[in-house]
């Protein structure tokens, strides 16, 4: 199976249609082998969402999504800092959902037996918080572990809390939460923060799928850092 809907509906950031497709995907060399999850707009592509500012209903407050745009030179929203590139993965499994391509498994056990056994991303695109809770505590009950992030007030238990910079990452220490923090430079890291081992600065020592570090603050350990990265680092500055 190349994939499957494991949740269609209201965005709980709007209440626009989005979606979510799980797809099991070894071609990520950061990530390594996980189940991917993809939460995306139903009712448009990627790229127009990123363009007119309507991938609210899926990024809700994450200052990377970038300022909305009507240059018709332009396929997404200008100073757009986000890692994602939209027109690879995402607009792939956007028109595969459009086609057909994934089945509905949107019960508990379906849900449950999806991830089963496996190690999940939580949000390869999009914002955990966009969707119910449950679809997400389905999916992990029988996982071997997964990875998650959150700008906009998910369940900081499973999912890492997106900083981007530090007066963000240390309100977030004072609650008991992990943050995952973007930073300029490796040497900023504060003494509670490690730096991603998957990533260039660290060597790409591991995998996210053997690490497992970024699975919010059930875990004890300490929060995690990495430098700005993907073709939109250039607007990170900006955005701090």
């Amino acid at each position: 199976m190349p994939g499957a809907i494991i949740y269609q509906g209201p965005s709980l950031l709007d209440g626009a249609p989005v979606f979510v497709t799980a797809i099991w995907s070894s071609k990520n060399r950061k990530t390594g082998s996980m189940l991917q999850t993809y939460i995306m707009r139903s009712d448009m592509d990627p790229l127009t969402a990123s363009k007119l500012g309507e991938d609210y209903s899926i990024c809700g407050d994450c200052p990377h999504k970038g300022v909305p745009t009507l240059d018709v030179e332009r396929s997404v929203a200008e100073q757009r800092a986000c890692y994602v590139s939209l027109g690879q993965g995402p607009l792939m499994v956007w028109r595969a959902y459009q086609r057909g391509k994934y089945p509905l498994l949107d019960t508990q056990k379906e849900r449950r037996d999806l991830g089963l056994g496996q190690r999940i991303r939580i949000g390869s695109y999009g914002d955990a918080a966009a969707v119910p809770g449950y679809v997400w505590k389905d999916l992990l009950h029988n996982a071997r572990g997964w990875t998650g992030y959150t700008h906009n007030g998910a369940d900081t238990a499973y999912y890492m809390v997106s900083a981007d910079d530090l007066a963000t990452a240390q309100r977030a220490w004072r609650l008991g939460q992990r943050t995952f923090r973007i930073v300029q430079h490796a040497q900023q890291l504060q003494l509670n923060e490690v730096l991603c081992p998957a990533s260039a600065e660290a060597g790409h020592r591991t995998t996210c799928a053997k690490c497992m570090l970024c699975s919010g603050s059930e875990l004890r350990a300490k929060s995690v850092a990495i430098v700005a990265h993907g073709p939109g680092r250039r607007f990170i500055e900006a955005v701090h």
